[in-house]
This record gives C-alpha cells, sequence and structure tokens, in this order.
C-alpha cells in the first residue's frame, strides 16, 4: 500500500461545476465552475483569507484552478496533474449512479490503485513544505484519504468548496473535518 506523508493539510474541493449541477460524472473533463460555484469560492475565501496560505496548490482542471484562485486570492504556487480527478473512462458526462463502485476499473478508465499512487505521489511532494498547504481538487482525494484510513473509499459526498482539514490520527488513521480560522 503507498504511504502518504504524516502531515495535516487543508482541502478544499472546487466550488459547484457545471457537472455537478446536471448531476454527471466530470472526471478529467474539464467543466467549468457554476455561478453558484464561483459563490461557493468566495465564501471559503471568507474563511480561507483568515490566514496567508504558503503555498496553494491546485489541480490542473479549471474548476479547481478556479476555485483556487477565487479562494486563496491569487494564482496557486502549483499545479499538480496528480491532483486531477480520476478518469472515469466512458462513465464520464454520463448521470451520477446511486451507488459508485470506486474499486471497479471503469471501461477506458482509470484502475483504482493507479489513482491512489498518484494522488499520494502528488500529496506527498506538497507535503514536503514546513507549512500546511491548501490543496484544492477533487472529491477523488478524499476517497483516497477514507481508503487510506479505513480501507473504504465510500462515505458522504464531499461538500464543494467547504475546507476541510485533514491530519493524522495514529499510524493508518486519517481524521477529516471542517477547518476554522483559529484552527
Amino acid at each position: 500500500m503507498d504511504t502518504l506523508t504524516r502531515k495535516p493539510f487543508v482541502f478544499l474541493r472546487h466550488g459547484q461545476s457545471t457537472h455537478n449541477q446536471l448531476q454527471r460524472i466530470a472526471g478529467h473533463l474539464d467543466v467549468q465552475l457554476t455561478d453558484q460555484g464561483r459563490q461557493e469560492a468566495y465564501h471559503a475565501s471568507q474563511l480561507l483569507n483568515q490566514k496567508v496560505w504558503p503555498l496553494v496548490i491546485s489541480s490542473p482542471l479549471i474548476r479547481a484552478l478556479e476555485t483556487a484562485q477565487i479562494a486563496s486570492g491569487r494564482d496557486p504556487d502549483h499545479q499538480d496533474a496528480r491532483l486531477a480527478e480520476r478518469h472515469w473512462g466512458e462513465l464520464e458526462d454520463n448521470p451520477v449512479p446511486r451507488a459508485m463502485h470506486y474499486r471497479m476499473t471503469p471501461p477506458g478508465g482509470e484502475p483504482w490503485e493507479d489513482f491512489v499512487t498518484r494522488t499520494i505521489a502528488g500529496l506527498n511532494d506538497a507535503l514536503t513544505h514546513d507549512q500546511i498547504p491548501l490543496i484544492v481538487g477533487h472529491s477523488g482525494l478524499i476517497r483516497v484519504i477514507r481508503h487510506l484510513s479505513n480501507g473504504e473509499p465510500s462515505g458522504p459526498r464531499t461538500p464543494n468548496a467547504r475546507p476541510l482539514l485533514i491530519q493524522p490520527v495514529n499510524q493508518h488513521q486519517w481524521d477529516i473535518s471542517l477547518w476554522h480560522p483559529n484552527t
């Protein structure tokens, strides 16, 4: 199993995208934020800008990049393609099913193990810095953290543009909680 560096970070999922609004799978599709998504990113900025972020890293997909710009008030220091959402192959642009089978490899898509490996590699590079980074990306990142913590990627959907503090609890588990400016 891949190992994630045991350091805290703040994660922000992108604001509502056009595909979120339509309840469709975006995956690697480079879809835009909606007006609501931009408002969500602005609301996140009200919490996040209480702290000057020494490092902002974003997925290069436009929905994450624009969220990072709005929420942090500046361009990210780095865009890392390893933090992009999972490639869902033939499932992309289709309605989100009631139950997602995250461990299966979608037709023409990225295997779960490959997605976990690349996401952890991107996070580990971000966590080489001394300060807590702000990482802006996609809900798949939280599924990877859940997988590392309890062996299961499933769980409640990650809210759009709500800062989350991700921190190690012990050698294997991670805590995911809402981030507050005084944290």
